[in-house]
């Protein structure tokens, strides 16, 4: 099994000095990455947001959880990218996806395509960006993209290009993410479109037994290759597991002591909260657990236990 690795994933701060305090105070409390979404909410632009942690810190890893493909064109991408890359002297974690928050697409005016059309132009895209990650040029033809000798400057620091990342929670995505990533993330379908009951019926244990079979699947003979990834949205440290899972149980159509063991969730004594993802690497194979940041300081000690065991 891989060592356990922790991420924060922020939104933003009030101020540059602010922002910049809060990447080192990340670093300094032993995480390993520092993670921020693509939304049109209340949230920094990504790729500023990432560079200027990368430049406020030194070992500090930093990441996209995710680039929504379809606002950007992937030969743009690729070039920031691997200017971070490079800038961060290797220490970019290029998280990519397919978009899903309908809200963002009609904030925007963006098309909002049915997912297997989303789908199979990220894919297109995640390959482009590979090869141009990769090999410098790249020629694609194909439905949603056609590029003829694109140049791939400036190169990346990292031999190859930044890990990709890519999350999902449908069997289409996690086969991509098999085939194509170096990390996945491991999360619960959200074709609806939006954070609902559909979402709360698709976090259950059992689907994400389905969902790692998907990923070996796509993957083959390079899954033991593969981080896997969960992302987590409610953690409470110190608090009796008990308590928080009467609390979410209904959430989930569970009862409490099935809400226990849901991925997405941690609750309960640092001892306990460490056993309880002991066992969810023995079950799922998720190594890198990624928080949010009103809980990174009280799940520091976690932090401390695990990472790198």
């Amino acid at each position: 099994m891989r060592p356990f690795r922790f991420a924060v994933q922020v939104d933003g701060a009030p101020t540059g000095k602010a922002w910049r305090d809060l990447a080192r105070k990340t670093e300094d409390l032993g995480y390993s990455t520092l993670f921020v979404p693509d939304h049109f909410g209340d949230q920094w632009a990504p790729i500023v947001a990432l560079t200027v942690a990368a430049e406020a810190t030194t070992t500090l890893r930093v990441g996209s959880l995710v680039f929504d493909n379809d606002y950007r064109h992937p030969l743009v991408l690729a070039k920031e990218l691997a200017s971070l890359d490079l800038a961060s002297e290797g220490r970019l974690e290029a998280g990519i996806g397919a978009g899903w928050m309908k809200s963002d697409y009609d904030e925007s005016g963006i098309a909002y395509d049915p997912p297997a059309t989303r789908v199979q132009r990220f894919e297109e895209g995640v390959q482009v960006i590979k090869e141009l990650l990769a090999e410098g040029s790249c020629t694609f033809k194909g439905k949603h993209y056609q590029l003829s000798g694109a140049q791939g400057h400036p190169r990346p620091h990292t031999p190859g290009g930044p890990p990709i990342l890519i999350g999902g929670g449908s069997r289409r995505v996690l086969g991509i993410a098999g085939r194509h990533a170096d990390i996945v993330g491991i999360n619960p379908n959200l074709a609806a479109g939006y954070v609902g009951a559909e979402t709360a019926a698709e976090s259950v244990p059992a689907k994400f037994d389905q969902r790692v079979a998907w990923v070996r699947d796509g993957a083959g003979e390079r899954f033991d290759q593969l981080e896997l990834q969960c992302l987590t949205f409610f953690v409470q440290v110190g608090v009796e597991p008990k308590e928080m899972a009467a609390n979410i149980a209904p959430m989930f159509g569970l009862d409490p002591e099935e809400a226990l063991d849901i991925p997405l969730a941690l609750a309960g004594s640092v001892d306990f909260i460490c056993e309880t993802l002991e066992a969810r690497r023995q079950r799922w194979g998720f190594n890198y657990v990624v928080v949010h940041q009103p809980e990174m300081e009280a799940f520091a000690e976690v932090v401390s236990r695990l990472a790198g065991r």
